[in-house]
């Protein structure tokens, strides 16, 4: 089997034969294979044993065919270096035990030490760019996200503390937000320098904010990141996560190479707000695959349709999967998004997949 760098040409506004496909959280409960191993173990213990984070990195892309693999790891990882005692609780999501709520906790941060605290996650990296034939993404969580997750102890709908820290003590805020830059910009240079093939920022809660508070709060910090990576060649994506559609047209300028779309803007929406120097990642609503292979699959025709009259697309959901998703149905899915894509592409004589940038 030859590489598969389709994923790769499509970050980069290049000519490709089909669509790439990938799905956010693809290595996950929605694979019965998968949960025997979680009756075995917590996320965080197979974090911790790169063999088994491999594999189940690897199971995806055997089974759906997918274009990219993504590393399976979790957002919060890093943040123990830095000092933060964590545990992903079930039907919960990440816990704080202590959560940022002054000016002295964030103070206490450190800086994150990678290859000393986090040999596990280099180490699954390392074996997987050995054995993979598709390229391997590998994350971290944005700061604003990951920024959340600390001050509020636990997932929140509000956000009340957060922002409350954010309006009250800009400050402090401010100081938070280059600390978690720091941290986030360091881990994804290490993780590129182990052997991945593209990285994603994951903001997935950005959304709750004004265009004008993140302009103001966060994006700053967003373009930091991006432009202490430009000089890797690696292609960099930015996902400003569900309900991001206000903020798109802020994003204009940043370093990043791919931006992903939820499914409430369309992929032309998309576009026109982020300018047609992005490749576009997205967009159908996970929530598509409870129904019928004939809705999925005139929604997903309907979504290559418009990704490929420009150059640069990737075919993606619109968030992560979910743990009643079908597995059978994503393999048709995926088969599917091929099948059409290279059809459609062909079609056209491949001219508009042609990067003119």
């Amino acid at each position: 089997m030859n590489y598969n760098d389709t994923f790769i040409r499509a970050c980069r506004k290049q000519s490709v034969e089909t669509l790439p496909v990938w799905y956010m959280r693809q290595a996950g409960r929605y694979d019965p294979e998968y949960r025997k191993i979680k009756e075995k173990y917590s996320l965080l213990e197979i974090c911790k044993q790169p063999e088994l984070a491999a594999e189940v990195t690897l199971m995806p892309v055997k089974k759906l065919g997918v274009d990219a693999a993504i590393l399976y790891s979790d957002i919060m990882n890093p943040v123990a270096s830095i000092g933060i005692d964590f545990d992903i609780v079930k039907n919960v999501g990440p816990v704080i035990d202590n959560p940022i709520r002054s000016a002295a906790d964030v103070n206490k941060l450190k800086p994150i030490q990678v290859e000393q605290d986090l040999p596990h996650i280099l180490r699954t990296i390392e074996i997987l760019a050995a054995e993979l034939k598709v390229p391997l993404i590998t994350f971290a969580g944005a700061p604003f996200t990951i920024a959340s997750y600390l001050i509020e102890g636990r997932p929140s709908k509000s956000y009340i503390r957060t922002k409350g820290l954010m309006y009250g003590e800009p400050e402090v805020w401010f100081k938070l937000m280059d600390k978690l830059g720091d941290m986030v910009i360091a881990y994804l240079k290490a993780q590129i320098a182990a052997g991945a093939k593209a990285v994603q920022l994951f903001d997935s809660w950005v959304g709750a904010l004004s265009p004008v508070d993140f302009k103001t709060y966060v994006l700053p910090t967003i373009r930091r990141i991006f432009a202490e990576l430009k000089h890797l060649e690696q292609p960099k994506i930015y996902f400003p996560g569900v309900s991001s559609g206000e903020l798109l047209p802020y994003l204009q300028g940043i370093d990043a190479d791919v931006i992903g779309l939820d499914w409430r803007v369309s992929i032309s929406e998309g576009r026109r707000r982020v300018g047609s120097f992005y490749a576009v990642q997205g967009n159908l609503d996970p929530y598509v695959l409870t129904a019928p292979m004939s809705v999925i699959q005139a929604q997903a025709k309907a979504i290559i349709d418009e990704g490929i009259q420009e150059p640069g697309y990737i075919f993606n959901l619109g968030h992560g999967l979910f743990p009643e998703a079908s597995l059978e149905k994503l393999k048709e899915l995926t088969d599917f998004i091929h099948d059409y894509s290279r059809q459609a592409l062909k079609a056209q004589g491949w001219t508009k997949q042609e990067s003119g940038v």
